[in-house]
């Protein structure tokens, strides 16, 4: 598809918040100026697609997907019964991806991440998050943020960046003394280097306190920087109240979290991030509280959770059957989960949505309705990909 300058794609379906309608995008200078029907009055390159289903291009807004090495190690052996935790607590888990992680250079590391953004570019994703969180010292930390700032500049994709230093303890370290030491002065440099778009956390019994997350939030509201963060994901300490008090972007995984919670990110304006892929990948068995999340009107988003260990998922397509299958979400709800709900949790108002003036991210696809775009397992039915109104 050729698209060099005013263009209407017509004959389409389009997803739209309420359902798929039929009609048109219009498309001029990287941003789309029409939806539903098609403008007269000027010369328009025009594309008839044949009936095809438009959508937003989706948005993985949660990957922690530059790392060093894999754990598959660590999966056999939670096929022979280890839990999650217990594969943490036997010094696995998290900090076993930091030694491989601080032995890699930057190129090493891009080298590394590049064939996972390629899968999900793949499937028409147009922006990613990205964490750092296993370096737990400065430099790596600010390295793996560098590494996911250079994605950007070699792929068509934008990259949201979030510093995740509060991610895990290093062994044999107090944990205040590492937040206080360590973590929030690589904030404070992440921050002044321009590296940092976010900050985040791992509040849970094998990671951080709400009091100690509670210290590197104020850190970042102090820098001007936005939250999120990782809570109730094994068990209910709290995270998810500390979170919506300091209106966070997004709180991701929450299992285990409670009615009261979903009213408290309803009233705080946050995004619920479910990563069925982790849900997956570890046999949880706790699915989140989709019905109060639908009951008090808390957005609900949808992301791979891409990492070595937990959640080795490259396919933003099987987290939208994932959410289906395992969590019950409707394909309506995984397609605005992946879109405009995900634009959300990074704090992104120009993309996720086909509306006049957004970016012209989207997506064309050889099916016709959500439905089927979310029940097919390994196939990707992507026609075309659409990034700032230009097909790559």
């Amino acid at each position: 598809m050729q698209i060099t300058g005013p263009t209407i794609l017509e004959n389409a379906r389009l997803a739209l918040p309420g359902g798929v309608v039929a009609g048109a995008v219009a498309l001029d200078q990287g941003r789309i100026v029409a939806v539903g029907d098609a403008p007269a009055g000027r010369d328009w390159l025009r594309h008839d697609l044949g009936g095809r289903l438009v959508t937003p291009a989706p948005v993985d807004c949660h990957t922690h997907i530059v790392h060093g090495g894999n754990r598959a190690r660590e999966w056999e052996m939670r096929l022979q019964g280890a839990s999650y935790e217990q594969v943490a607590r036997a010094g696995g888990g998290i900090v076993s991806t930091v030694a491989a992680t601080r032995g890699a250079s930057e190129d090493d590391l891009l080298a590394q991440a590049l064939p996972r953004v390629d899968a999900l570019i793949a499937e028409g994703v147009s922006c990613l998050e990205i964490k750092s969180g296993y370096g737990l010292d400065q430099d790596t930390e600010l390295r793996m943020l560098r590494v996911a700032r250079r994605i950007a500049q070699v792929r068509p994709v934008r990259v949201r960046t979030s510093f995740l230093g509060a991610h895990a303890v290093p062994k044999g370290a107090d944990a205040d003394a590492y937040i206080d030491d360590v973590c929030i002065p690589a904030l404070r440099a992440a921050q002044a280097q321009g590296l940092v778009d976010a900050v985040d956390g791992f509040c849970e019994g094998i990671a951080f306190s709400v009091a100690q997350i509670d210290r590197v939030f104020g850190v970042a509201k102090s820098l001007g920087l936005p939250v999120k963060l990782h809570a109730e994901q094994l068990s209910h300490l709290g995270g998810t109240a500390l979170a919506a008090r300091h209106r966070a972007l997004s709180v991701d995984h929450v299992e285990y979290a409670t009615d009261d919670d979903a009213r408290l990110l309803a009233a705080a304006g946050t995004v619920a991030v479910l990563l069925p892929g982790a849900f997956y990948a570890i046999r949880e068995t706790q699915a989140p509280p989709v019905a109060a999340f639908r009951a008090h009107g808390v957005p609900m988003a949808v992301a791979t959770d891409c990492n070595p260990g937990s959640s080795p998922l490259t396919s933003i397509l099987m987290a939208m059957n994932m959410a289906c299958t395992l969590f019950r979400l409707t394909p309506q709800e995984a397609l605005d989960g992946i879109t405009t709900h995900a634009a959300r949790a990074l704090g992104l108002a120009d993309t996720g949505r086909l509306a006049p003036g957004l970016r012209a991210d989207l997506c064309i696809w050889n099916v016709d309705s959500p439905a089927e775009l979310a029940n097919r397992i390994g196939f990707n039915p992507l026609h075309t990909r659409i990034f700032g109104g230009a097909p790559c």
